[in-house]
């Protein structure tokens, strides 16, 4: 198992090497002055033009400046943003907590409803049913999220006036960040008006949740049913069966946890999918996230902001993809008995 891991640890640094080479080479095609692309200093002073020389050794060849920007960035040093001139890695992590939160209820939406729709899919009898189930992750999957979105903003927000469609909370509530999660940051707070905080902040998150959810629901009633329609012939089910266990203990202790094994594995599958699904939601919703961060900066040419969107989600992408890996090979026995037989 160490040996698994430590080359899963070998493909995390490549793959991330890699990637920053990648963006390393694409930064210096900026239509700027690469100093101005990589610190963010429109007019530097001749001081601050000597750090930066000196930082990502401008003067040096290619391979040094490379060595140079990896330290830079690794060490947590961005730059500043050319728009706002605050410092990047401070913006970074201001609006990552919120599109972590926002990935995290959309993945708990599709898992408790998406789970129960595939497993009836897969047990019920009625044909109408199983068509009917397959219809929607059909047409979930066809429909374009930012559709989806603006549908939903149209529905609920404007004609209904049911839910709010911008925002992360209402700006009445001032909520001190603590861990700049607002749903957990508001249970922390001792504010009087902490419960109507905490409903208002529920009402704003719903919408886009939802349209995020779309994709990873119709990927998890399709997954869980065709897991468990093969996990119910297998004999260890017939088995219990044959020993009058209960059939609700038998789907819950026995069937379903082997079902959701490829179900974690697909999630790892989607998550590309799913961060480019995220930064379209957020900038539809006005989400203070990552994603809308990015795209702002995308169109004020703030080149700093760019680099440090990009590594970030792309880093996530990378950690999350084989960190999932790493779980399901743990608890898929298969898996386990493939691994030490190699």
């Amino acid at each position: 198992m160490w040996r698994y891991l430590l080359r899963r640890i070998n493909l995390f640094f490549a793959t991330s090497l890699v990637m920053m080479a990648v963006l390393f080479f694409a930064t210096g095609m900026f239509p700027v002055d690469k100093s101005y692309a990589l610190t963010g200093i429109q007019t530097p002073t001749a001081e601050q033009q000597i750090q930066a020389t000196e930082d990502y050794n401008l003067d040096g060849n290619q391979l040094s400046q490379f060595i140079a920007y990896l330290s830079q960035r690794l060490s947590g040093n961005f730059g500043i943003s050319i728009n706002s001139q605050q410092s990047v890695a401070d913006e970074l992590s201001a609006v990552l907590p919120a599109s972590f939160e926002l990935s995290m209820f959309a993945g708990v939406i599709a898992i408790c409803f998406g789970v129960p729709l595939g497993v009836l899919a897969s047990l019920s009898k009625s044909k109408s049913i199983q068509r009917s189930i397959l219809a929607v992750t059909l047409t979930g999957y066809s429909i374009p999220v930012f559709w989806l979105g603006l549908t939903l903003s149209l529905w609920f927000g404007v004609q209904l006036e049911w839910l709010p469609i911008s925002g992360q909370i209402n700006l009445l509530y001032e909520i001190e960040p603590v861990t700049r999660i607002m749903l957990i940051d508001i249970l922390l707070s001792e504010e009087s008006y902490r419960m109507s905080a905490f409903k208002d902040a529920l009402l704003h998150i719903i919408l886009p949740a939802v349209t995020l959810a779309v994709l990873p629901f119709t990927v998890v009633i399709r997954i869980t049913r065709q897991a468990m329609m093969t996990v119910m012939t297998q004999t260890y089910i017939r088995a219990a069966e044959a020993r009058g266990l209960n059939t609700y203990r038998i789907l819950i202790k026995h069937a379903l946890p082997n079902a959701l094994i490829p179900v974690l594995k697909a999630f790892g599958l989607m998550l590309g999918s799913f961060a480019s699904y995220g930064i379209v939601v957020e900038v539809i919703f006005s989400w203070p996230g990552v994603g809308s961060w990015l795209i702002n900066g995308i169109y004020q040419r703030d080149y700093t902001v760019i680099q440090a969107g990009i590594l970030s989600v792309s880093l996530l992408i990378i950690f999350l993809s084989i960190m999932i890996e790493l779980v399901h090979t743990s608890i898929n026995p298969i898996n386990r008995k493939e691994m030490y037989a190699n």
